[in-house]
């Protein structure tokens, strides 16, 4: 669900010149970010969001901080993370790493969209994993903690819990919402009806439920159009792909010399399963002059369900590469050739598979 806010047409922190207005590096050429409303909520996020899963395991914390500066100067303010993010043994690692940047710098707190997850297990005690209202309750104040921060603009529930009821779920997250911890609240890695359930129970108990949901969904994974996007489109949540690169094999493997090799053997698995797909794909990017990475975003931004994709850029190059799918514009020839490739499900259930 897609409304655009009033925009001046500058790019976030850049100066009226195109010129970086920090460090004098320069924008990137283009269109200004574009900002839209999250879901059905009044706050406004970039079309981009910033994934730190990385942050920590494979990109250093100075290279990480850089990262965020560069995002900041090309108006992207939404950052997405989790508490159980940080690598084998350091988990919270990632959520520190941000804490740290937002100390460094004036103001860099207040223009950015925070998004962290609870879930994952956090020990290896009960209680420290899954969605009760203690394990809600206490891995948001560890979250804030790591943060530095008094609040977290999304919480999101980064998987579902079968074993916990949505009323005492939507209990916590209202204790939370009250005490000014968290504004809004998503989800990660539900299915429709998990979704539909939460947003029942949110309103038989006067809440404003779920304002985003983040699905795995790309070129190359498109289940979610069955009826996740739908849902999402009903019920005025905003969709955050997550993997839009469908890890990374829509960034152009085949024509990197080191791209396959680099993989790990389940990439390489999935890959081979659809190698011929996929030489179609950067065959086609290649007639359009463009990265098939800034091709799979920007198919990804042409969505109507889609608010902003999750971006994992290891490095500032590779961000600066994803911030070029906002110029792409694929138009319907384009547009069709990509869903030839890359066929969907046959559209929204049940129309795709009954009549």
């Amino acid at each position: 669900m897609l409304t655009a806010p009033e925009h001046d047409g500058r790019d976030g922190q850049n100066g009226p010149d195109g010129r970086d207005g920090q460090n004098g590096r320069g924008a990137q050429k283009g269109r200004p970010m574009e900002h839209v409303h999250l879901g059905r909520s009044g706050m406004v996020v970039s079309r981009l969001c910033l994934g730190t899963l990385g942050f920590g395991p494979r990109t250093s914390e100075p290279d990480a901080h850089t990262m965020m500066d560069l995002a900041h100067e090309h108006g992207v303010n939404f950052f997405d993370t989790a508490d159980s993010y940080g690598g084998d043994g350091a988990r919270g690692r990632t959520e520190e790493i941000i804490g740290d940047w937002f100390m460094r710098g004036v103001g860099r707190r207040d223009r950015t969209v925070l998004a962290t997850k609870v879930y994952g297990a956090m020990g290896g005690w009960p209680n420290e994993e899954r969605l009760s209202a203690l394990h809600i309750k206490r891995a948001c104040d560890a979250s804030l903690r790591r943060l530095r921060t008094d609040r977290i603009e999304l919480y999101q529930l980064h998987h579902v819990d079968r074993r916990t009821p949505w009323e005492e779920i939507w209990e916590a997250l209202s204790d939370l919402r009250a005490q000014g911890k968290i504004l809004y609240v998503g989800t990660s890695n539900h299915a429709a009806w998990h979704l539909v359930k939460a947003q029942e129970r949110a309103s038989r108990l006067g809440l404003l439920g779920l304002v985003s949901e983040q699905p795995p969904y790309s070129l190359a994974q498109r289940t979610a159009e069955l009826e996740v996007l739908p849902a999402c489109q009903d019920y005025g949540i905003g969709v955050l792909p997550w993997s839009p690169l469908h890890r990374g094999l829509l960034s152009g493997v085949l024509r990197r010399a080191d791209g396959v090799r680099s993989r790990g053997a389940r990439a390489r698995r999935a890959l081979e399963g659809m190698r011929d797909r996929v030489e179609a794909y950067e065959a086609f990017c290649a007639e359009l002059g463009e990265d098939p990475a800034a091709v799979a975003l920007a198919w990804l931004l042409h969505q109507p369900a889609v608010t902003a994709p999750v971006i994992g850029p290891r490095t500032a190059e590779q961000l600066v590469s994803a911030l070029h799918a906002r110029d792409v514009r694929l138009d319907t020839a384009a547009l069709a050739r990509l869903d030839a490739i890359f066929p969907g499900p046959g559209g929204a259930a049940p129309e795709a598979y009954a009549w």
